[in-house]
């Protein structure tokens, strides 16, 4: 079974190069390791999952304020959140012979040991008990701590002074314009605020497609409340992550909650709940993250900075919210909605590969064809029907290449609901009962059915 779902991974891997969805980043060069390029149907799901992302958490709710901070930021901002020490570090070790850098944890992992919660001086023992060689059977240096944050340097100013860092996350963003949002948008407690953006990684051996890149998208939110409400709001916002994941079409089977022990916890969390999901050749690995951060955030920002950052209620005393935050990385829903959405089966004698995508995510909610692109009276009936759809859906693909049934096979494979097809049959001209119907195909079950062309957006809706 395990062979089976790498090679179904390889196939998802395989049909997005060659269908438009990802691309290796800087690949006429030779690419570069963690970074992966959205081509045009990649950008559309994305989009899609995005928009649907912000319909349901955002505009869909009274309590939640939408930003997008800048993706640099002053690194006063790192420090005070702890991103500059150990608690944001991943263990490193060095091939000696070759000078290659890898994930210490990496190397256990594939050596089946679990190095979850160990220290660096628990990680040396072990490769030294264990024998455990790098990749190319050469020693391994001792394990050292490694920050991932990317440096850069702002104007011309030399040395620290000048030192800046691309974001690790977007969350900080949003707890520097906590103030800002509180005496501009003067909400009630509990509220939250969210953004989607850039977040970077050096991460020291990026590896497995999507799962672990140096550049991602992030849909979070920080949600604000009282300290004796976190568990209650906790608990509304996992069913909203629940639901969330239904909405993506993705199965209840495919998805667990994983209970993050204590002694693993992330430096700011009292409570985390990981979704995960189990991906083929791969099991069950994150999806999104749930947080209870407590006040350390908006604390350490106040101590620091010395801006106050609390709320004042209507009646009390002001007082520092504790903080909810559900994150999501766009890049691992994404390829966990492709991976769920791939199927092969049999239509009559021929194999098929289609995506059983949802109609909200799908990158087209429909392709308009004439039967065939010679005959000038067919092609301009097609148009008129792709420009009724396209002021109507706005995803609306245009296909004319090659015979029907390969059209069919192609938009199968990316994902698209339904085909639309403009024949002789639409013009009159061989049976006049279907004068200005046409033929339209549903993806998943390959039937196809005349509907009037009057009708036709009513039922693609």
């Amino acid at each position: 079974m395990a062979s089976e779902n790498e090679n179904k991974m390889e196939k998802i891997v395989s049909l997005c190069k060659r269908r438009g969805f990802v691309f290796q980043g800087s690949e006429i060069y030779g690419g570069l390791r963690g970074t992966w390029d959205y081509g045009p149907l990649g950008v559309a799901l994305n989009n899609n999952i995005k928009r649907e992302w912000w319909k349901m958490f955002v505009d869909g709710r009274e309590d939640m304020y939408g930003l997008d901070a800048a993706i640099i930021m002053n690194a006063k901002v790192w420090e005070a959140s702890g991103h500059t020490g150990a608690g944001f570090c991943d263990p490193l070790v060095e091939d000696v012979e070759t000078g290659e850098r890898f994930r210490a944890d990496h190397l256990l992992k594939d050596n089946g040991i679990d190095a979850e919660g160990m220290t660096i001086q628990e990680i040396d023992t072990v490769i030294e008990e264990k024998g455990i060689l790098s990749p190319k059977g050469n020693k391994l240096s001792k394990a050292r701590e490694f920050n991932m944050m990317f440096e850069s340097r702002v104007g011309a100013t030399a040395g620290d002074e000048g030192k800046v860092y691309l974001r690790p996350e977007t969350a900080q963003g949003i707890f520097v314009n906590f103030k800002n949002v509180l005496d501009s948008m003067s909400p009630k407690m509990p509220f939250g605020i969210a953004q989607i953006g850039k977040a970077f990684r050096n991460e020291i051996a990026p590896r497995e497609f999507l799962f672990r890149v140096r550049e991602f998208e992030q849909m979070e939110i920080e949600y604000f409340v009282k300290e004796e409400d976190w568990e209650v709001e906790f608990e509304k916002l996992r069913k909203d992550i629940v639901q969330w994941h239904t909405h993506l079409g993705l199965s209840n089977e495919n998805i667990r909650e994983y209970e993050v022990p204590e002694n693993d916890l992330a430096h700011y969390s009292k409570r985390t709940i990981d979704f995960e999901y189990n991906y083929p050749g791969k099991g069950f690995d994150e999806l999104a993250g749930f947080a209870y951060r407590t006040d350390h955030d908006l604390k350490n920002h106040e101590e620091a900075s010395g801006v106050k950052m609390r709320y004042t209620p209507q009646e009390g005393e002001p007082f520092i919210p504790h903080v909810l935050e559900p994150s999501f990385g766009i890049g691992r829903a994404l390829t966990a909605v492709l991976c769920e959405a791939y199927t092969e089966d049999t239509i009559g004698d021929s194999q098929r590969v289609y995506l059983k995508l949802p109609k909200h995510l799908a990158p087209y909610r429909v392709a308009v064809s004439p039967l065939l692109k010679n005959k000038p009276q067919l092609v301009e009936k097609a148009r008129e029907v792709f420009t009724t759809l396209r002021a109507e859906f706005g995803n609306v693909a245009w296909d004319d290449n090659g015979n029907v049934g390969k059209r069919y096979r192609r938009q199968d494979e990316i994902g698209t609901p339904y085909c639309v097809v403009i024949d002789f049959d639409t013009l009159g001209e061989e049976a006049p009962e279907n004068t200005d119907t046409v033929t339209v195909r549903n993806r998943d079950t390959g039937e196809q059915e005349r509907v009037a062309i009057s009708k036709l957006t009513e039922y693609l809706k």
